[in-house]
């Protein structure tokens, strides 16, 4: 098999991603709405000729034999080229439409729609998606210039925060000798010698931000307990972000308690907020929150929770599912100067590094539950959930782990829990397994992962590694055989089997039964659901 279209398949289905077996034919109009879609989704690849069933196989395709008129068919269509890839297959013919990503704030439409997914089915965009699309066409809005303001709108104490961690963060000691005026025309916070909204954003004084953006605001409140109705602290910053970004860490830092485990003769001290991933939390919501809404950042504090919420809903192409691996900035020129002062990585949201701080914590990963189209809600929850983790992430080891992106320890922490594993993180499971971490259990549908047998060694858990990794095939074999043999002159229903073997599939049951016949054990009598199976006379 040829080894790209071998990786092809082995990739998991997804918003970008679809396989149709497509044997005979298949509709243009069809195909046209999938490449608007996917298009739409940001790109990606329609494969014919393939089953869209794990494990997936080649059945062959002969659906669009003249690749030249389909091609130009779908940019007459969509107004786009799409490339077209046929691959021989000694199963058959498999072809790859290769569906480009849209231009920006430019969504693909196809006979008067906008087509998007809709879980496993095609639909058009709703007013409020097409509308986020659209706006991304709109110019960075933290690069505008604020008309009226003036370089003396900003805060010098800020100014020279900004060329201190400049020069920690780059090394380049010249940035000290530079006038505040040419500093800030280097990092583009000063446009044809005017600050622009970026500037009052991070630098701009007490006064200024109340007069030209008094929603740049970030009100931080702690409540006692979670019933409490009334806050017992409330402090409200509207200054520039690098003059107060300290004093908001230490109102955490104040209330941030230590929680102690002992597991085994491990001893672990936690505390419940992770500084470092309320930092990258608070610069997410300062990076990516909408200034043209009204309204504040706030950041909630209870004894054992903090809620962060901040105005306008994710960037386009952003979900509570994919934000680990999709990154789309909405104020690039204040993503860009935090950047420049070592506070956020340019390329991400510093969503990544939440994760991972939480999860080698033993801690639930971020919830987003609270958002919606007009604001952006994370809760980061400080009790430890499983003390246990703690101890299987001291039996990996410090040199692996560091080895390990956030989605790995993501799987880990989601196989621990006895959790699903999304789609797109299937394809790492492998690598786990190759390293002895984790452990496949069953076949097709039936297939679930574990944490490997010498972790729950090291942890003094075997019995619990039993249990989930559930009985061998031989024990199952016996507990069928047992209960057909004690319900010999009545015979036992297949029902009844699965509530021997709960864990088990249907399709693994009767894998099981078959075999127990062709032994010579056990037989059936009557068909579908009035079947019977009863034993031998020997047994």
């Amino acid at each position: 098999m040829d080894t790209a279209l071998d990786s092809l398949i082995a990739e998991p289905e997804g918003e970008r991603l679809e396989f149709k077996e497509a044997k005979k034919d298949f509709d243009f109009g069809r195909l046209a709405k999938y490449c608007s879609a996917i298009a739409n989704e940001g790109g990606g690849k329609i494969v014919l000729g393939v089953s869209d069933k794990r494990p997936r196989t080649v059945v062959g395709t002969q659906a669009f034999p003249d690749f030249s008129r389909t091609k130009h068919g779908l940019l007459q269509e969509l107004g786009m080229r799409i490339n077209a890839i046929e691959y021989t297959h000694s199963n058959g013919r498999v072809v790859v439409f290769a569906v480009p990503p849209r231009m920006t704030g430019c969504p693909v439409q196809y006979r008067g729609a906008y087509w998007m997914r809709s879980g496993e089915s095609l639909v058009p965009m709703t007013p409020d998606r097409l509308r986020v699309v659209l706006n991304e066409a709109v110019l960075d809005y933290s690069s505008t210039v604020y008309d009226g303001a003036s370089s003396s709108h900003l805060d010098p104490a800020a100014i020279n925060s900004l060329r201190e961690l400049w020069m920690r963060k780059s090394g380049n000691e010249r940035l000290a000798h530079l006038t505040d005026e040419q500093l800030l025309m280097d990092a583009g916070l000063l446009i044809d010698g005017r600050p622009c909204h970026a500037s009052l954003v991070l630098l701009g004084t007490a006064a200024a931000v109340r007069r030209y953006l008094p929603q740049s605001e970030l009100v931080f409140e702690y409540r006692s307990s979670e019933s409490s109705i009334e806050y017992q602290q409330r402090e409200e910053f509207r200054e520039g972000f690098l003059l107060f970004q300290e004093d908001l860490l230490n109102l955490v830092q104040a209330r941030n308690d230590i929680q102690h485990f002992q597991v085994g003769l491990a001893v672990f001290d936690v505390p419940t907020y992770s500084i470092r991933a309320v930092r990258e939390v608070v610069l997410n919501a300062i990076s990516h929150r909408e200034y043209r809404l009204p309204g504040s950042v706030f950041l909630r504090l209870y004894p054992r929770r903090m809620e962060i919420a901040s105005p306008g809903g994710f960037p386009a192409g952003v979900t509570a599912d994919n934000i680990l691996w999709r990154q789309v900035p909405r104020n690039r020129l204040i993503s860009e100067t935090l950047s420049r002062c070592g506070l956020v990585e340019r390329s991400g949201q510093g969503v990544d590094l939440v994760f991972e701080e939480l999860i080698k914590q033993g801690k639930l990963i971020p919830d987003f539950r609270g958002t919606d189209e007009h604001q952006v809600s994370v809760t980061l929850h400080g009790e430890v959930q499983n003390p246990q983790f703690l101890s299987f992430l001291g039996a990996v080891g410090t040199s692996r782990l560091q080895s390990f992106s956030p989605e790995d320890l993501w799987i880990l922490h989601l196989i621990s829990r006895e959790e699903r594993i999304p789609a797109e993180l299937t394809g790492r499971i492998k690598r786990l397994a190759g390293m002895g971490i984790v452990e496949r259990v069953g076949v097709g549908r039936g297939t679930k992962y574990i944490l490997s047998r010498s972790l729950y060694t090291h942890m003094n858990k075997k019995g619990e590694y039993t249990r989930k990794r559930g009985l061998d095939r031989a024990t199952n074999k016996a507990l069928l055989l047992k209960h057909i043999i004690d319900n010999g002159s009545t015979g036992t229903r297949f029902s009844e089997l699965r509530q021997v073997l709960p864990s088990l599939t249907r399709g693994s049951i009767s894998s099981l039964l078959i075999e127990l016949r062709s032994e010579g054990k056990i037989h059936s009598m009557g068909v579908t659901r009035n079947a019977r199976w009863y034993p031998t006379e020997d047994d």
